[in-house]
């Protein structure tokens, strides 16, 4: 006798994402046989609108595309009209992107950590990693008048220098973070539970990995040493030292390993960052943003975001506005391809789970 097979609907709105994403999952008993991802209306279009307004006007847009981590979007469009545009950025600048870049990630982590523990039933680690995280909100706040929309990396440099003792408070935080990392060993990775959840579910075949487009985390816990910072260098990332994290399992068990330790890795990198940050100016001033045109010509970026790599290709015709921007981010085949392929067979309980695992941000598919 053929068993039943039931159609359940999980989401838009739940723990295994930063944001409105629903996945339409048929299943048999509580084993998924086919998953199909829906994305919603929240937050598209972006690329359009982009042409249809002046270059620093499309700058305060590109931060929506992922809003947990908005910064690499700010990098990855400054970076490319810097290119098209042949404008130089000051050193200073360079490294107040890189903090900047690896404050975000700190945050994306800390958020990831709640969003990952919360999907197995731990309550506790999301009140304390949250909790945590608003100390790198405060130092956003601080630095950039905003919270979670910053608008602070920008064509030319950044919008303001660091203010008056940002640095201690923001050597204090990475002190403060780095101790807690020690709590949070004990409460989830040393937890028999969580063990029991993430090791073995979930599992990313290496081989299709680089098939399917997959980045970031999930490639590296394939063994796999892939990173833009040291694959090809952007910023001063050549002149500060950190290692690639790569371990074999391809479990969710060995993601949350491979952030695990990227954390750590970010709180050296913001240190670095900041002890060797020249002085002098931080910003190559643009002309009238009304009047200000960009010779003809395209250029690709890319950037290492907390999901992996993350690509703008942007073209100008030489006028006031861009005449095309893709965004290429890893959303898709992470929340797509990937998440549909991984759910065939794993248990309902676990969807949330493997989702959150993959780090996907919904809105960079509806772009």
């Amino acid at each position: 006798m053929r068993e039943k097979t039931t159609t359940l609907y999980l989401g838009p709105q739940h723990p295994g994402i930063t944001g409105n994403m629903m996945v339409k999952l048929q299943v048999q008993g509580d084993t998924v046989v086919k998953a199909e991802t829906h994305v919603g209306y929240l937050h598209r279009g972006f690329e359009k609108l982009m042409e249809r307004r002046n270059w620093l006007q499309s700058f305060t847009i590109v931060c929506r595309i992922c809003v947990p981590e908005p910064d690499p979007n700010e990098e990855n469009y400054s970076r490319a009209v810097e290119e098209i545009e042949g404008r130089e950025v000051p050193e200073r600048a360079k490294y107040i992107r890189v903090m900047t870049l690896e404050l975000a990630r700190i945050a994306t982590y800390l958020l990831w950590y709640g969003g990952q523990s919360g999907s197995a039933g731990l309550y506790t680690m999301p009140q304390w990693s949250v909790g945590d995280r608003n100390y790198i909100l405060d130092l956003f706040e601080d630095l950039t008048g905003g919270r979670i929309y910053h608008m602070y990396i920008w064509p030319g440099g950044v919008r303001r220098d660091l203010p008056h003792g940002f640095k201690d408070k923001a050597m204090r935080t990475m002190d403060y973070l780095e101790k807690r990392l020690d709590d949070y060993d004990k409460l989830m990775f040393e937890n028999s539970i969580f063990q029991k959840r993430a090791k073995g579910v979930g599992i990313i075949d290496p081989e299709k990995a680089t098939e399917w487009g997959v980045v970031g985390p999930p490639l590296r816990a394939c063994g796999i040493k892939s990173d833009v910072r040291k694959d090809d260098p952007y910023e001063v990332y050549d002149k500060l030292d950190f290692e690639v994290p790569a371990m074999e399992g391809s479990d969710v068990w060995t993601r949350a390993l491979i952030r695990r330790f990227e954390i750590r890795q970010s709180i050296n990198l913001v240190r670095q960052a900041l002890d060797k940050m020249p002085s002098g100016e931080y910003y190559n001033k643009i002309p009238n943003p009304h009047k200000w045109t960009i010779p003809a010509g395209d250029a690709f970026v890319k950037t290492e975001s907390a999901r992996g790599e993350f690509a703008y290709y942007m073209v100008s015709d030489g006028s006031n506005k861009p005449r095309r921007v893709h965004v290429k981010g890893p959303a898709y085949v992470h929340g797509v391809t990937l998440l549909e392929n991984l759910l065939v067979g794993e248990n309902i309980a676990d969807v949330s789970f493997i989702m959150n695992s993959l780090g996907t941000c919904p809105p960079e598919i509806e772009r």
